[in-house]
């Protein structure tokens, strides 16, 4: 078995936006995954407390019903599921009944149109011939309609263009609440252009090397990761 996570201890409280970064192969995405339960990775050691339950405990849908949210960084295709199913079958699972039809579809036009989503996007099966910037923009129209109370966001401004990214930020500082909590995973700085953290932490080789505020990712984009390697 490969070690990859060998030093991660975090608090986030409600209503705080933390970020993480760190080089290629830091473990970042790594920790998004073991948070959401995925199958490939095993947790020899540690716990992750979540409201009050034993994360580790329970299964991924577990987790996702309990308020866990996971932006993936490479999202796939879903043939034969249009935006609007999907969303109204996670909301009946979420609370166990379905949403009225009319007052449901025109929420998620309202709020497609805050996204620049328009048109036939809700008719679209999920993720489907979609460009980069209608995926990540898709993945938060699902956050903002699910409202988890942490939203684990891995490299959202990947592969988008600024105007993209700027829209993405925008919608997540506006979906910061004094009840949720959202935690970023980004290679890049620019993302202080947009929002305002309570917390920045530096991972490398698997472990948090330094936390602080504003100011460490400020740093980050004048020296880069090396100066935080080998500690």
């Amino acid at each position: 078995m490969q070690p990859i996570l060998k030093g991660v201890d975090l608090k986030i409280n409600p209503g705080e936006i933390h970020v993480i970064m760190g080089p290629n192969g830091a473990g970042k995405s790594t920790l998004a995954n073991v948070l959401m339960g995925h199958p490939a990775h095993e947790v020899a050691d540690g716990q992750v407390t979540f409201i009050g339950k034993d994360l580790l405990d329970m299964k991924t849908d577990e987790r996702a019903r309990a308020g866990l949210f996971l932006f993936f960084q490479y999202l796939q295709g879903v043939p034969g599921v249009t935006i609007e199913k999907f969303l109204r079958q996670a909301i009946k699972e979420k609370v166990g009944f379905p949403p009225a039809f009319m007052t449901f579809r025109s929420q998620l036009e309202q709020a497609g149109q805050v996204l620049g989503l328009t048109g036939d996007y809700l008719d679209r099966d999920l993720n489907r011939g979609f460009s980069g910037g209608e995926k990540k923009k898709a993945e938060m129209l699902q956050m903002t309609t699910l409202k988890p109370k942490l939203a684990i966001l891995d490299e959202t401004d990947s592969g988008l263009d600024i105007d993209a990214v700027r829209v993405v930020y925008e919608n997540i500082r506006d979906y910061a609440t004094a009840d949720n909590a959202i935690l970023i995973i980004t290679h890049y700085g620019r993302i202080l252009d947009w929002i305002e953290p309570d917390a920045v932490h530096i991972m490398v080789d698997g472990k948090i090397t330094k936390s602080g505020d504003r100011s460490l990712a400020m740093e980050i984009k004048d020296s880069g990761f090396d100066p935080y390697k080998g500690r």
